[in-house]
């Protein structure tokens, strides 16, 4: 029986008796981080949409790097946010990027320091710091689509355009699944 990508047999040893913690038979070297031999395809779903993280930030990197931009890939998803509703609180971006806090504030520090954002203080409550993008935040996010776009569409030409909906939907999904059980873990 299929629960949340976890079958039975996922949470049972083979036996019948209850699992271990780590990975089953065949699984030890994609659960435990070594990719040499790459994931089985009957993984536990948790362990494919790690590994596919995994290499997909690498990937990311890689685009970065290419472009010959400095900037990482987290200030990069700053300043995405901030390019969707410039003039966010730290709190929202955090919120709406599914970081910390304690994360954001560096990378804004680092943003800030090359020039990309700017902080400015609300013009109503003066308590309050607001982020905005500067030209220079919005000329190196063009420049990124401008060079890595061709390198994103060449990463999914394997999907089949029929499969497309559904794994849109999944992943849908799967953001609000997890976007919803962050927000219980941290009480807002």
């Amino acid at each position: 029986m299929k629960t949340g990508g976890v079958n039975e047999a996922e949470g049972a040893g083979r036996d019948g008796s209850a699992a271990k913690c780590g990975p089953g038979q065949g699984h030890a070297g994609w659960f435990w981080g070594d990719p040499s031999d790459g994931p089985s395809a009957d993984a536990p779903l948790h362990v494919l949409l790690l590994a596919a993280s995994r290499i997909m930030g690498a990937f990311y990197a890689g685009t970065l790097a290419q472009a010959g931009l400095r900037i990482s890939p987290a200030g990069l998803g700053v300043l995405r946010v901030l390019l969707a509703g410039d003039g966010l609180k730290s709190s929202d971006v955090a919120a709406r990027g599914l970081s910390s806090p304690g994360t954001l504030t560096s990378v804004v520090n680092t943003l800030v320091r090359e020039g990309y954002v700017e902080r400015r203080s609300d013009a109503g409550d003066r308590r309050v710091v607001r982020l905005f993008v500067t030209d220079k935040g919005r000329q190196i996010v063009e420049d990124y689509h401008a060079v890595a776009a061709p390198h994103w569409r060449d990463a999914f030409d394997f999907v089949d355009p029929a499969d497309e909906p559904v794994i849109r939907k999944f992943f849908v999904d799967m953001i609000g699944q997890f976007s919803e059980l962050i927000r219980k873990e941290r009480g807002t």
